[in-house]
């Protein structure tokens, strides 16, 4: 279990190329582990005493370690991605936003001009990383099992087995949560949010963090805007309030519509 967040730990985690059939699983070795034997007497049971003060402040220990542990590993990623010209992007949403086929779309139309590899995180299934592949790119698949972010450690080994070459694009799907990816730095370059218009506009409220350490926040679906109640002002003004220097694109995956913007601010930021 992640004290950080709750979530399961990584012994659990699947990173494989969909059509091949080497996985590289993360198992953490418990062979050494104290047995967690739990026999309750009730006929001579001890009074057991919670010392709260004392539980909160290992949490708050463990917790600074996992991120510490974590940021130490990010920045060893970030400087491998530095040293071969690697443009690295983490792209984070909640479930439903679109964060796939923006990235579908993007490899179809200008995978021509920027060379791309993704890393996909979902809990389960390779279904995600098999579209990608279809779209002209290569890619990883990180399955969490439970776990409900990627972290450094997961992108340093998918980044291994994905091998991209200098000079490229790397994109990291996280797993579809607004939550906990804002706790994890992976080593990217620049962190881009995705959320759609059918989310509503106040989402920068009630998710402050991942816009806060957001770059880029990407309003897609904005085909749907005739049929939905969404002020797209209203987004990025809260959006503003988290973090004035935020760089926004209304864009449609499905139509295209907006995603030359997109491509432009892509070929910039990677030149």
């Amino acid at each position: 279990m992640c004290d950080t967040c709750g979530c399961e730990d990584s012994e659990n985690v699947k990173i494989y190329e969909p059509g091949k059939i080497k996985e590289h699983h993360h198992h953490h070795s418990h062979d050494k582990a104290v047995p967690n034997h739990h026999h309750h007497s009730h006929d001579n049971a001890v009074p057991h005493h919670h010392h709260h003060d004392k539980h909160s402040h290992r949490k708050i220990s463990v917790e600074q370690d996992i991120l510490s542990k974590n940021n130490l590993l990010s920045e060893r990623n970030r400087g491998y991605f530095e040293a071969l010209g690697i443009f690295a992007i983490n792209m984070v949403s909640s479930p439903g936003s679109g964060k796939t086929s923006v990235i579908e779309r993007t490899i179809a139309e200008i995978g021509g001009q920027l060379k791309f590899y993704v890393i996909e995180g979902d809990q389960q299934t390779s279904n995600d990383a098999e579209r990608i592949q279809k779209a002209g790119a290569k890619a990883v698949q990180v399955n969490t099992g439970n776990g409900c972010h990627l972290d450094a450690n997961m992108v340093n080994n998918a980044t291994k087995q994905l091998e991209p070459e200098s000079n490229s694009v790397l994109i990291i799907e996280n797993v579809g949560n607004l939550v906990c990816p804002s706790m994890f730095d992976l080593g990217e370059k620049k962190r881009v949010a995705i959320f759609s218009v059918t989310e509503g506009e106040d989402k920068p409220e009630k998710y402050p963090t991942i816009f806060h350490t957001s770059d880029v926040c990407i309003l897609n679906k904005t085909d749907l805007l005739p049929y939905v109640d969404f002020d797209i002002e209203k987004a990025k003004n809260l959006a503003k309030q988290l973090n004035p220097d935020m760089v926004f694109f209304e864009v449609s995956a499905k139509t295209g519509e907006g995603m030359e913007k997109w491509y432009e601010w892509l070929n910039l930021a990677n030149s």
